[in-house]
């Protein structure tokens, strides 16, 4: 009684008689929707790999994998913390340096063996090693510590000369085991020494202090390149972001290139005017770097004061991580206008709570903002006096797409179909084969219209598939196409809101007669 799976076996060719059980896959496959939160964030920091994309989630993690936030222009850890306050809490960080970074090391007194941070930058000048006695008789133990980090202790050291100085390098590079493994914050090199073990404490950055690399820093590495090895923007390629940061970014002559990204990768890019940007000079700008697209959300140079409470100062930051951080937390359906924004203290325009200056945007300026395709935080909102997205637009001219609920829920339905219709090649065309197909997709935009994700103002259903013999005739689908259309309509976002209210004395209220048991 063999066990197979369907399609394994040619049953129109079986000789002996028995009972042939074969598994049969369901027929009605379904879709998973990928994440839509993903931010993916391009900056400086003070530790950690270097155009390497890393997951962070929290600030904790944050600091342990980059070091804390930095107050300082390109600091990533800057536009995660203001993301975050958002309600943000799933990032793809990637640092970088303008290439003159380096990693403080330290050599152990009368002898050649060093020790040197696993990463470049000035977090690594605080890691503090101590050599004394181990827990057991004639042994010894090597603690590594690094404020914020767990200590690294590297107990039971034995040997004298040539062999300890082996044995402490390869129990710190390689760990003792599944108790201790390698260390996260050295690299120990022995250096040939021979000299016997005597007690230490060392500080890294001491004599050969580690630096950032940070203070070049500009668009060029942020942009990166799109190479074996990519680095800055293109390390973020295949990493599922659904919005994208190059921090404090400000440079017009990349917003084409982020654009252009952002369309390849189905990522919604925030980019930024410079700090303390003029109306008349940002709509001149983008007009002038050809901008014209959904995949880019241009924010208006109005940079917002900001409470740094890991450096305890109010600085003025981007807005970058701002809105980046209110649309993750957002369904894709959503608009980011009229959703509060949290940890604004003011901005460039209005001043800081102290200042007394409290001014905010005429019609006239909003008008000039929106229609030249860029957006802006301010204080108040249609909805009252707190901060937030004034406009939910990206770049696009087109009123068809240029909202930000049209670049979200686009990239998710594309990236959801990227990810699980590809199970279909490689089957074998038929009537069996465009059925599976169709009732995947239906499947799937079924639970976005349960969910509320898709919708309609007459009940009808906002979308529909189409697979079969139609669109697949003989002369294509014996090439090996297959094709499947699918129209799905958005869910429109109101924008401008019209109340009509007739009043005055002379007025005739008429009144509306419900239906004999149907409530007012």
């Amino acid at each position: 009684m063999p066990i197979s799976q369907q399609g394994n076996v040619n049953t129109t060719s079986l000789i002996v008689p028995d009972l042939y059980v074969q598994i049969v896959s369901p027929q009605n496959l379904v879709l998973n929707g990928v994440p839509t939160n993903i931010i993916g964030v391009v900056g400086s920091a003070s530790w950690g790999p270097v155009n390497e994309p890393a997951i962070v989630a929290t600030m904790a993690d944050y600091a342990r994998q980059f070091g804390g936030i930095v107050p300082r222009k390109y600091d990533m850890g800057t536009q995660v913390a203001t993301a975050v306050q958002q309600g943000a809490q799933n990032f793809r960080c990637v640092r970088i340096t303008d290439g003159t970074d380096t990693a403080a090391a330290t050599a152990v007194p009368g002898s050649n063996a060093t020790f040197t941070a696993i990463h470049t930058g000035s977090l690594g000048n605080n890691v503090t090693l101590t050599l004394g006695d181990g827990s057991q008789p004639n042994t010894w133990m090597l603690t590594v510590m690094l404020p914020g980090f767990l200590p690294e202790v590297y107990d039971g050291l034995t040997g004298n000369g040539a062999p300890f100085w082996s044995g402490l390098a390869a129990a710190v590079n390689s760990g003792l085991g599944p108790q201790r493994g390698p260390s996260q914050l050295i690299i120990a090199s022995a250096g040939g020494t021979t000299a016997s073990p005597a007690p230490f404490s060392l500080t890294l950055g001491a004599s050969s202090a580690g630096t950032d690399g940070a203070s070049q820093v500009g668009s060029g590495q942020l942009i990166g390149a799109d190479t074996a090895g990519r680095s800055g923007m293109y390390a973020l390629r295949g990493q599922r972001c659904g919005i994208g940061i190059l921090t404090d970014c400000d440079d017009s002559t990349t917003w084409s290139t982020q654009a252009a990204f952002g369309l390849d990768e189905g990522i919604y890019m925030i980019l930024t005017t410079p700090a303390g940007d003029t109306i008349a000079n940002a709509v001149t700008t983008i007009g002038q770097a050809g901008l014209n697209s959904y995949a880019a959300k241009l924010m208006f140079g109005d940079w917002l004061w900001w409470q740094d409470q890991a450096n305890n100062t109010v600085r003025l930051v981007s807005p970058q991580g701002f809105a980046a951080g209110r649309l993750a937390n957002l369904s894709p359906e959503q608009s980011s206008l009229n959703k509060q924004i949290y940890g604004i203290l003011g901005s460039q325009r209005t001043g800081t709570p102290k200042s007394g200056q409290n001014t905010t945007y005429a019609s006239a300026d909003l008008g000039a903002i929106l229609g030249a395709g860029l957006d802006v935080i301010s204080n108040p909102q249609p909805g009252g006096s707190y901060w937030g997205v004034r406009g939910g637009n990206n770049t696009s001219s087109n009123a068809a797409t240029d909202g930000d609920n049209y670049t979200r829920l686009t990239n998710y339905i594309a990236e959801t179909l990227s990810a699980g219709m590809g199970q279909y090649v490689g089957q074998v065309i038929n009537t069996n084969l465009f059925q599976q197909i169709r009732s995947t997709q239906l499947s799937f935009l079924n639970n976005m219209f349960r969910q509320g994700l898709l919708g309609s103002t007459d009940g009808s259903l906002p979308f529909s598939v189409i697979c079969d013999a139609s669109n697949n005739p003989p002369s294509r689908t014996g090439l090996g196409y297959v094709q499947s259309d699918a129209q799905v309509q958005y869910q429109a976002i109101n924008e401008r809101f019209i109340v009509n209210v007739e009043g005055g004395q002379t007025v005739q209220v008429s009144m509306q007669t419900l239906p004999t048991g149907q409530v007012s």
